[in-house]
């Protein structure tokens, strides 16, 4: 059968992304802390040469199928590299959206439930570079310093969604686990989200918020605080929904 996507194309113009993307399949994720299996939302995309007419996108499907079914952001540099021998491809790229979810346990009662957690892996191989993007994103309790300070009793606090994105490259394209991530964010914050609370946890939420107010600047100060002390290029994103006021409050620092 004749190959139409190896046609030459004669327009001279290399396309800088070209695949898949929407696609959503089961997986197994494993990164030797946390274990879980999840559908993922997964692109894959791939730099097109400047004179060949198209990619071949079922091979992509393929790759997806042999090689991220069980998923361990470890070992995507290998799948990166073999992707882009299957396309015959100069750079190819892989981005993995899951939601995986930590166990909690409520400070007071003990009661176990689970809180979900946004995760998406953005994986790249250029000419033999690798790099490996994951960003967790997690929901933690925030308390105004400002409404403390001029209130006579209590204070207005809000949920606030958190993300932190760490880069890795090369044989280390995973310095930071989505477990350690989720610890730093909620240890930043005023206090954890706690999914099942008995009103003794409540308690004991309320008051550890009420004494630890945070601004949005001081969360996304104090993770890339951490991030820095341990040599980790990353960015921070911060948005408080807002409980008192019609817009939310948002910060972003990068380093």
């Amino acid at each position: 059968m004749h190959d139409i996507q190896n046609e030459t194309d004669s327009r001279g113009i290399e396309l800088d992304d070209v695949g898949i993307s929407g696609l959503r399949y089961p997986l197994y994720f494993e990164d030797g802390h946390l274990r879980q299996e999840g559908i993922a939302e997964i692109e894959v995309t791939v730099r097109l040469q400047h004179d060949r007419r198209g990619t071949h996108m079922s091979r992509m499907v393929a790759l997806v199928h042999e090689h991220l079914r069980r998923f361990d952001p470890r070992k995507l540099p290998y799948v990166l590299k073999v992707g882009a021998d299957l396309l015959d491809a100069p750079a190819l790229a892989v981005s993995v959206a899951v939601p995986l979810s930590t166990t909690v346990i409520a400070p007071a009662s003990g009661a176990e439930s689970c809180q979900v957690h946004d995760v998406r892996f953005d994986g790249r191989w250029d000419g033999g570079d690798t790099t490996l993007i994951t960003s967790v994103t997690t929901e933690v309790t925030s308390l105004c310093p400002c409404s403390k300070a001029i209130s006579d009793y209590g204070a207005h606090n809000q949920r606030s969604r958190v993300t932190l994105s760490v880069t890795g490259h090369g044989d280390t394209p995973y310095p930071f686990g989505v477990q350690e991530a989720v610890r730093l964010l909620e240890r930043c914050a005023s206090a954890p989200i706690v999914p099942l609370v008995k009103r003794p946890d409540e308690r004991v939420l309320t008051m550890q918020a009420y004494d630890h107010p945070v601004f949005v600047e001081d969360m996304a100060r104090e993770v890339s605080h951490v991030c820095r002390e341990r040599g980790l290029r990353h960015s921070v994103k911060v948005r408080n929904l807002e409980s008192i006021h019609s817009h939310d409050a948002i910060a972003y620092v990068a380093g």
